[in-house]
């Protein structure tokens, strides 16, 4: 080793010493929770997979779970109410959606799908001013970055926005004019998504190598000169149509990408030259046994792609990782499919280009835990299970591999020679999980080149389509927009309406008097774009009102919410209440006028439907029990594992959806669940109901409730303080507290929740298990019904088992045709999974002795068949036999025919005809021995010439010479014909070959 290269390597470990990454994140994260003036709360970084925002395929910045607050929607009732300023580092993913890096990691040294956002947030408490200051402040006086290679980049202004002089201005107080530059909305104008919060950005950027004028390099897209920090100033929010409004509080959101400042502080040019990246490097070359070490090159130096390769093993396991610790696993569908893609992107590397063997990409997972783990435990906790999912889906993918290449081949044969289709790049990439940049590498292997615009085409239009199914649904039926966002639920705080009282919703058989407190026409239907009025009538289609108190349930938890009518006291005025959503503690019931008009402050009474609420609970109630009664069965009460114990095995609740028609409960589990295990759950389930046990709720501390040992939770969901306990069980919930670990909890279930519950299991009657499936990897489904439709599945599997204890009694042709009956019909029931598993058993059962039989009759009826067809050979003196004899239309049977007339008869040809007269159709057939020069698929045409039969065979095999054809009554002649004339033509036509020697070979 050179004394320079030893010098070199030196330095750097120094650097990484002082600056480990464990120090930068402790480092960040005091400087703001310890700041004198600005004191900020350190809230722990959200999952990285959003459970309550279904807008977000993953967390993609820091601001993500503060999204209520900026929109003024934070519920009162949430930990996040009453947050001025936070701190945090976010674990985040840009992968699929607006924000995808996905193509571009491992071509440069800065991209990655997983990274670390450190972020400091205001809410509605300082702004520009301050922000600044601390950024400025923070990398220069605590990190020791120096000042003179900082430039700060802020929103030039276009046509519809002005310019960020204000941010501009505070700048220009630490840095000269030379390094503070205008950009366009591109660079320095934020936006979380198609509508929402936005504004303007200012962003901090480092020159690496110092000493110069790197103004004309910023936000050039150079490694030299990176960006590293973004501070936005949340001040409008984008509408549907596109326009700004100011939002009512002005807002703070910065994030600072952690790898990044890492790669500054330890004195390196690469982000994965640092201490987050070259363990996991390290290890990647141990399991694959790749003879190259990383070495950081980029395009043509980089040859074979090996070191482009290792970045996106690397970057992708942390990806992987972190997705399916918090929840996400790879699927065919949503956030699941990106992860299915990341996963085949880096096992075709790693394999083609690191020539790693199957199984390399999920020995893997120990390394980032070792590294991650302190800062991130519930990485540890999950470890077993991540293995587990990235194992099989590896496994999975090595099948679909050699299919693709497959495809891949038949793409390229298939089309222009010289480029490669962009469609069929967008087929391979959405379908069979190829990313783009191993397509173009495949496609330059064979001399071709990627229509690159055609895949962005296609890629563009399926961005369009995702841009206008959100929209789609952030509106109603009317086409209007009935959202409350933060310029609502500011207008009511302004004007002193204060939040609902919805504490009522937990009554039933009550008509509640209320007061009307605000009247909402829709988002941008008024001048001032409100949207809040005065009157409403008949003539406003869908309207909104807030009231005072209610006793509607407003949707959320998973559970529906409730309808029914409002109305004024007298009758004069009604409202048909068909939606109930809550914002920011302001519960919105939206419907449309049926008679009269409100007016703002009238006095009204509110009617739920009730009979549909009892449904509704029944199915949640239910929900709850079936949730105890899967860990029951799967787990046991005497083995309530860790999931790290476990091997990865838990039964988590992954989502559940409760309406007045049914239950449906997502739950996590890697395997189907056994008829045994299904018809156990059923019945521990029906148990609780019989046993008439008593629904407490009692809202209690959530660090109180936490202890209770037996208790259930939403996985990833965050819950208020206090919060609401659920329990099914003799003893009421407060007696739960006294004692939260007594081993008699295990026999109950016991939940958080704010749904409408039963007051006793027994008002469920009765519950049957319909179907179980898997909805992703690692994710299964169960959906339920209670109450009358639970007796209607009972009554309708009882009628069906009549049916078939009855054909049991069949034989013969009867029996086939039942048995095909009632297969179909079983296929369309809606009862019980385990006995209609127990059925299609039966059925069956049934179905083998019908193949039995119909393999005897298979046989009598060739021996019938052949015999008429010796006596046909027997009786003419020419080469060629022909024959009539209806046996149906049976293919085994015209084969198994020619087969024995080939053994028996050397020195003529046959050709047979046999009708299905019911069916109007009939079937020809021929067969020629060896050394009868007779070409039977001529034979054929020429004898159903005119026909439109169809049919298929060979000119000559090794023993014989067959064709077999089919004339069905519907493919005749133009001039259509009775069925016996056409036997008659046939017959006739079959005869002439006689004469036209053309067709002998």
């Amino acid at each position: 080793m050179s004394e320079q290269k030893k010098e070199g390597d030196e330095k750097d470990s120094a650097m990484v010493t002082a600056w480990p990454m464990s120090r930068i994140r402790s480092t960040f994260i005091d400087y703001f929770t310890s700041h004198p003036s600005l004191p900020h709360t350190y809230y722990p970084s959200s999952p990285v997979v959003p459970h309550d925002d279904p807008t977000l395929l993953f967390a993609n910045a820091g601001m993500n779970q503060y999204k209520p607050l900026f929109l003024g929607t934070c519920d009162p009732s949430s930990p996040l109410h009453g947050l001025k300023r936070a701190v945090n580092t976010q674990k985040c993913i840009r992968a699929g959606g607006k924000h995808n890096d996905l193509d571009d990691v491992g071509k440069d040294v800065y991209h990655h799908t997983f990274f670390e956002m450190m972020g400091n947030w205001s809410f509605g408490d300082y702004f520009k001013k301050e922000a600044i200051d601390m950024c400025y402040k923070c990398l220069v006086d605590i990190f020791g970055l120096d000042p003179s290679r900082l430039y700060a980049t802020y929103f030039g202004g276009d046509d519809t926005t002005p310019a960020d002089t204000d941010a501009r201005d505070i700048w220009l107080k630490y840095l000269p004019a030379s390094r503070v530059l205008p950009f366009d909305a591109a660079d320095n104008f934020w936006e979380m998504g198609a509508t929402g919060p936005c504004g303007p950005c200012v962003e901090v950027h480092y020159d690496r190598i110092g000493g110069r004028d790197a103004a004309a390099r910023v936000n050039a897209d150079l490694p030299d000169v990176i960006e590293i920090w973004n501070n936005v100033f949340i001040q409008y929010n984008r509408e549907a149509d596109g326009s700004l409004r100011d939002l009512p509080g002005q807002h703070v959101d910065t994030g600072m990408g952690f790898e990044r400042l890492a790669s500054i502080l330890q004195g390196v040019d690469s982000n994965y030259d640092t201490d987050i990246f070259i363990p996991i490097f390290q290890e990647i070359q141990k399991i694959t046994k790749c003879p190259k070490t990383y070495g950081g090159k980029l395009g043509d130096e980089d040859i074979g792609k090996v070191d482009m390769a290792y970045r996106v093993v690397a970057d992708h396991i942390r990806t992987l990782s972190f997705a399916i610790t918090d929840g996400a696993v790879p699927s065919n569908d949503g956030r699941g499919y990106v992860l299915r893609r990341i996963l085949r992107r880096a096992v075709r590397y790693g394999r083609q280009n690191l020539g790693a063997d199957l199984g390399f990409f999920a020995n893997l997972v120990p390394i980032v835990i070792k590294i991650m783990g302190d800062a991130f435990p519930e990485l540890v906790k999950r470890q077993d299970f991540v293995t587990k999912i990235i194992k099989e889906e590896e496994e999975s993918f090595s099948k679909t591999l050699d299919k693709g290449l497959i495809k891949f081949q038949e793409m390229a044969d298939a089309g222009n020679p010289k480029i490669f289709s962009g469609t069929d790049a967008h087929f391979l990439y959405t379908s069979m999980g190829f990313p783009v940049d191993l397509t173009e590498l495949m496609a330059e292997e064979r001399g071709m080149t990627l229509d690159r615009n055609g895949f962005e085409a296609k890629m563009e239009k399926e961005k369009l389509l995702s841009k206008e199914a959100h929209a789609a649904k952030t509106r109603t039926g009317s086409g209007k927009d009935m959202g409350l966002e933060a310029e609502q639920t500011s207008y009511l705080g302004k004007r002193s309406v204060k939040t609902t009282d919805d504490s009522l919703k937990y009554t039933w058989e009550s008509n509640i008097n209320s007061k009307v407190t605000a009247l909402f026409l829709g988002r941008g239907e008024t001048d001032d774009g409100a949207g809040f009025v005065e009157q409403v009538d008949n003539t406003n289609g869908s309207i909104g009102l807030v009231l005072d108190k209610t006793p509607f349930y407003a949707e959320q938890g998973g559970q529906v919410c409730d309808i029914g009518m409002i109305s004024l006291a007298d009758g004069s005025a009604n409202v048909r209440i068909n939606s109930v959503q809550v914002y920011g503690g302001f519960v919105l019931h939206v419907g449309e006028v049926v008679s009269g008009s409100i007016r703002l402050h009238d006095d009204i009474i509110c009617h739920v439907d009730y009979d549909r609420r009892k449904l509704i609970a029944a199915n949640h109630t239910t929900t709850h029990v079936l949730n105890y009664a899967l860990r029951d069965v799967l787990i046991g009460k005497d083995n309530l594992l860790s999931a790290h114990e476990m091997d990865g095995k838990t039964v988590d609740q992954r989502g559940s959806l409760v309406d007045e028609s049914k239950l449906r409960f997502d739950f996590s589990w890697g395997e189907p669940l056994s008829l045994q295990q299904i018809a156990l759950v059923e019945a521990i389930v029906s148990k609780q109901i019989d046993a008439q046990l008593p629904v407490h709720s009692f809202v209690a501390s959530l660090d109180a409730a936490k202890k209770i040992k037996s208790l259930r939770a939403v996985f990833g969901e965050v819950y208020p303080d206090p919060v609401r306990v659920v329990s099914i069980s003799n003893e009421s919930v407060p007696e739960i507290l006294e004692d939260p670990t007594k081993e008699n909890w295990l026999d109950y279930s016991i939940e958080f929740c704010g749904g409408t519950h039963l007051s006793n299991t027994a008002e469920a009657e009765r519950f049957v298990l319909l179907n179980e499936e898997g909805i992703a990897k690692g994710v299964r489904r169960i959906t339920g019904v209670t109450g009358s439709l639970a007796v209607e599945a009972d009554a309708t599997a009882n009628a069906f088992m009549t049916k078939l204890e009855a054909v049991n009694n069949l034989k013969g042709q009867d029996l086939q045709q039942e048995v095909k009956q009632l297969k179909t019909e079983l296929n369309s029931l809606s009862i019980s999974a385990a006995r209609k598993i127990k059925m299609r058993t039966q059925c069956e059962d049934l179905t083998k002795r019908v193949i039995a039989w119909m393999k005897e009759e298979t046989a009598n009826k060739t021996a019938s068949v052949v015999e008429a067809a010796l006596a046909a050979a027997a009786s003419t003196t020419s080469d060629k036999a022909i024959c009539r004899f209806d046996f149906g239309i049976d293919g085994k049977v015209a084969k198994a025919v020619m087969a024995a007339y080939g053994k028996k008869v050397k020195d003529k040809a046959l050709l047979m005809i046999t009708t299905d007269a019911a069916a109007n159709r009939f079937m020809v057939f021929a067969t020629a021995p060896k050394g009868v020069n007779v070409d039977c698929k001529k034979w054929l045409l020429h004898a159903t010439e005119g026909t439109g039969a169809k049919g298929g065979g060979k000119k000559k095999i090794q023993l014989s010479s067959m064709a077999v054809g089919q004339i069905w009554l519907t493919k005749l002649l133009k001039v259509r014909r009775p069925f016996n004339v056409t036997l008659k033509y046939v017959m006739q036509k079959s005869i002439s070959i006689h004469l036209m020697r053309q067709y002998t070979t």
